[in-house]
């Protein structure tokens, strides 16, 4: 009886064990940048910069130009050599190993096909000069253009093909290689606005049935919202924040980010934050209610600040009287949009944009009562430009 009850215990603990181990999965590591610098001469350009990406996440460096973001990437790849930090892909270190042999497949901005070369053969080449048997080759290339769907391009020469085959075709040689993970130097800006929103969703696509990791550069802040799991964005060669789509825009890490955020950007007012049981904002002549907002760092406290509002946050019409703060503004410019419109006027003595349904009739010079939750918006201190 005594064996009995003590094999039971034995295995209600090792199930339990299991089921620990089960409930927090480990995350495999992709790759892990750690401490990386890079200068050029006197100028800095990536300073000590940290980064963990996870295997099979789209990760989208984002920012403007200059800010680091295709040097970033080309260290990863290793275009470039490094002034100190390390690079670890797949666990190792492979800061000092030369590009074809980091496991990379990388999509440059012009599609640097061979012109002379099938779609087939630019497929190909890269595999013939690592003598991959013909076999393999001719089943990797298969696969490849059924995937991108390009399978009647194959005997067509780049002259034939349009600019979003052509870039399908860059980004075929790129899956090809069969690796574990793909580099994106903004592969989308040389294409016109329609053919870049269709490339989008079938570089979302195409990430889901890979489910490789993906590291995507651009300057479009709708492409990183759109394609990212997590967005990094950059200025001077630093991370400001890393962090999901909709924590970026609605919980921008300083002042910064959250004008590079968001399409129209954000509003900001320069004012005075009063702290206490029921915090408020103060600028040009306009008090903003502030008792809800959401901080992670402890009561408010007194302090010049910004405080920022989307375009979005802003209602009309009847739901106006329901918010916490309410004004009345004139119409000064008017941009429809289709969908929605855009609507300028000046509020607390600063520009202020908001959205309206496109089918509002609005003229400039009209008068219009909006609203919105100032505490759904952002602060930031003024001299730090951190969030509050």
């Amino acid at each position: 009886m005594g064996k009995t009850t003590l094999a039971k215990n034995d295995l209600d603990d090792q199930l339990v064990t299991d089921v620990v181990n089960n409930a927090v999965p480990t995350v495999e590591t992709s790759i892990e940048i750690k401490d990386l610098k890079l200068s050029f001469g006197a100028v800095e350009v990536l300073k000590d910069l940290n980064l963990t990406i996870s295997q099979g996440e789209f990760l989208v460096l984002l920012g403007s130009s200059g800010c680091g973001k295709s040097t970033l990437l080309n260290c990863i790849a290793g275009l470039l050599d490094v002034t100190d930090g390390e690079i670890h892909i797949g666990g190792r270190n492979v800061t000092w190993e030369e590009p074809s042999e980091r496991g990379i497949g990388m999509v440059f901005q012009s599609y640097a096909l061979y012109p002379q070369m099938t779609v087939e053969g630019n497929l190909s080449f890269g595999l013939k000069n690592a003598r991959v048997p013909k076999p393999e080759i001719a089943e990797r290339v298969a696969r490849a253009a059924e995937v991108l769907q390009i399978e009647p391009l194959l005997k067509r020469k780049p002259a034939a093909l349009s600019g979003g085959q052509r870039q399908r075709v860059a980004i075929g040689r790129a899956l090809v290689r069969d690796v574990d993970v793909f580099l994106f130097d903004e592969p989308l800006s040389n294409l016109d606005a329609k053919l870049r929103a269709d490339l989008r969703v079938e570089l979302k696509l195409l990430h889901q049935k890979l489910d490789n990791t993906m590291i995507y550069v651009t300057h479009d802040q709708v492409e990183a919202m759109t394609l990212a799991d997590r967005i990094a964005i950059m200025r001077g060669g630093v991370v400001q924040q890393i962090a999901s789509p909709a924590e970026v825009y609605n919980r921008p890490s300083n002042k910064y980010v959250a004008g590079f955020i968001g399409s129209p950007s954000i509003n900001f007012f320069e004012g005075q934050l009063s702290g206490g049981e029921s915090p408020s904002f103060s600028s040009g002549g306009n008090t903003f209610p502030l008792s809800d907002y959401h901080t992670s760092r402890g009561q408010l406290t007194d302090r010049p600040a910004w405080l920022g509002i989307r375009p979005e946050s802003v209602v009309t019409g009847t739901d106006v009287d329901a918010q916490p703060f309410t004004a009345e503004i004139v119409v000064e410019l008017v941009e429809p949009m289709g969908s929605d419109t855009l609507v300028y006027t000046t509020l607390a003595n600063s520009p202020f944009r908001f959205r309206i349904n496109g089918q509002a009739k609005v003229t400039s010079g009209d008068t219009m009562r909006i609203g919105f939750d100032p505490a759904q918006g952002s602060l930031f201190d003024k001299t730090t430009e951190d969030r509050l």
